[in-house]
């Protein structure tokens, strides 16, 4: 997601898992901390590139074929804060990097 106004707080979207401990939390990451869609249409097209993935994966053998046709990912609308952090529509803080 670019920076166009450093200063103010501004709306993205992040690919979220269901995890045991920890609840719902946001899952693509990079150098620069949790990755941040511009669209709800661009994070969901990041998970069925990886879907995809899998597929090929299970096709080439390589992974298992109800490994490969699971998808927990989703996508949560959420709001970037100018530190970096970023909270979802139910008040969960995260960041600015995965620990």
């Amino acid at each position: 997601m670019n920076d166009q106004n450093p200063g103010k707080p501004r709306n993205g979207f992040c690919i979220y898992i269901n995890t045991y401990c920890q609840g719902p939390v946001p899952v693509v990451s990079d150098e620069n901390g949790y990755v941040v869609f511009e669209t709800e249409l661009a994070a969901q097209r990041e998970i069925v590139d990886n879907l995809q993935t899998h597929l090929h994966e299970f096709l080439d053998g390589q992974r298992e074929y109800e490994d490969a046709i699971t998808v927990e990912e989703y996508v949560v609308p959420v709001t970037v804060h100018p530190d970096g952090t970023i909270t979802d529509e139910d008040g969960r803080c995260f960041g600015p990097r995965p620990e």
